[in-house]
């Protein structure tokens, strides 16, 4: 009898190595991946397979984060700083590819104002400056910062790269920047990932409102002050789920901020009573101010709002933005266009385990332009429902009941029905897809019009 507990005890030990040894390559395994995407930032095909029991995928999500955070750990990059007290001193900078914007470097602040009180990492805002002298607008930064009653917080404070016409936030190369502090700070778990807030003033509200429309699926919350983009540049329908907050002036009439102000407030109305909870918004005109007003109350608004993760609906206007698209937006990935010579619509709501997908490309019809700058103000779009293309949905256990069968239909027709199989693949696309730890998704279908 107590050879064989000898004998059990030892097969147990034995297959305890083994599995160690197995998670071990694993973890080698996937981490050499994550760094290759890195180095080709790319998404690239998972060579090693495996089927999840739904019981395992917790253990998995988790190897493949750690793998992702080792990668990034290890990348010959410039890193982002460590994160300390915010100050005049907690400065570095990051050189922006030539390929995107030649002799580009953006010197930055990034900090917390005060530190303890959080336990799985700080709210998190990122504040873009006004179109002024660039350093003293990087300075002015740092006292509003510092004044805004949001702690305890951590702040990223960057200084625009150049300065000229029509030089803007949004460019590429700043995309790059925004793409590259979204995923080292979550890999890093210096910030909460449904807490984090994107905000700015004057070209900085041009350039947050822009941005909050295209990077959606990543912000709690996001408050542009002093600005008004035309809604083709920021489209108000891709804010669902997006607590948004705008104000202006309503005497700031340059560059008809207040007008377009204006417009944005009636469009996030309407959508408002739409989707009822959905468009949570705070449009304001404030009386008698031009372009200068209290910037005190929008990081306080903000800071309210959680990120949700897993919506159940969504409607994502892919445009381009400098002539670069998203490769996805929340669950969803964009395998091939439906027209390149045109933006797409693609409108999500999930009902139990039926999913419902409307894609639509849209054409613009202005209806009015103001004369002297030919700024297009107000619009009218056309829809008609995409013919071709192709996309990935990606689910988790937020989303749907992986244990039963479930419905896809996209534009009227069945395009799948049946029970989804966990996948390991599908965890690590999704996770160098979007660098998010709440969107490492177990199974996908890929889907074609």
């Amino acid at each position: 009898m107590r050879m064989t507990r000898v004998l059990v005890l030892c097969c147990m030990m034995v297959l305890q190595s083994v599995d160690v040894l197995a998670q071990t390559k694993g973890e080698s395994y996937l981490k050499a991946h994550f760094a290759a995407c890195l180095s080709r930032n790319e998404v690239l095909p998972v060579k090693k397979d495996k089927q999840l029991r739904l019981s395992s995928i917790e253990k998995y999500r988790q190897q493949v984060w750690q793998a992702w955070k080792q990668a990034n750990e290890a990348s010959a990059e410039e890193p982002l700083l460590p994160l300390g007290l915010l100050s005049e001193t907690s400065v570095a900078q990051w050189h922006l590819p030539d390929s995107l914007e030649p002799h580009a470097v953006m010197p930055y602040r990034y900090g917390v104002k005060e530190k303890g009180g959080v336990r799985s990492g700080y709210p998190f805002f990122i504040y873009l400056h006004g179109s002024g002298p660039k350093v003293q607008e990087w300075s002015t930064g740092l006292v509003l910062a510092q004044r805004f009653q949001d702690g305890p917080s951590a702040y990223f404070i960057p200084q625009i790269p150049n300065e000229g016409k029509y030089y803007r936030w949004w460019h590429k190369s700043k995309q790059f920047a925004w793409e590259k502090l979204l995923r080292l700070s979550l890999a890093r778990g210096d910030v909460h990932p449904d807490s984090i807030y994107l905000f700015g003033i004057s070209e900085g509200a041009y350039g947050s409102q822009r941005l909050a429309s295209f990077y959606a699926d990543y912000l709690a919350a996001a408050g542009p002050m002093a600005g008004g983009e035309p809604l083709k540049n920021a489209p108000a329908e891709n804010c669902a789920n997006l607590p948004f907050s705008l104000r202006t002036g309503d005497r700031d009439m340059d560059f008809y901020r207040n007008l377009l102000t204006l417009y944005t407030r009636q469009a996030f109305d309407s959508l408002q009573r739409l989707h009822p909870n959905l468009y949570t918004h705070r449009v304001e005109l404030i009386p008698g101010r031009g372009h200068a007003i209290d910037y005190s109350p929008t990081t306080p608004w903000m800071k309210q709002f959680a990120r949700q993760p897993y919506p159940r609906y969504f409607c994502w206007e892919d445009f381009d933005m400098d002539g670069r698209h998203r490769r996805g937006f929340y669950n969803l990935v964009v395998n091939q266009r439906p027209d390149e010579q045109a933006r797409t619509r693609y409108e999500m709501t999930i009902d139990g385990n039926h999913v419902r997908l409307t894609v639509d490309n849209i054409r613009y019809e202005v209806l009015e332009k103001e004369p002297y700058w030919e700024i297009e103000l107000k619009f009218r779009k056309h829809l008609t429902p995409a013919t071709s293309g192709r996309f990935t949905l990606y689910f988790c256990e937020e989303l749907l009941d992986l244990t039963k069968p479930v419905t896809i239909e996209v534009n009227g027709k069945c395009l799948f029905k049946g029970k989804l199989k966990p996948q390991l693949r599908h965890l690590v696309n999704s996770c160098a897809t979007f660098y998010d730890p709440r969107r490492l998704y177990p199974t996908a279908v890929e889907l074609a019009l």
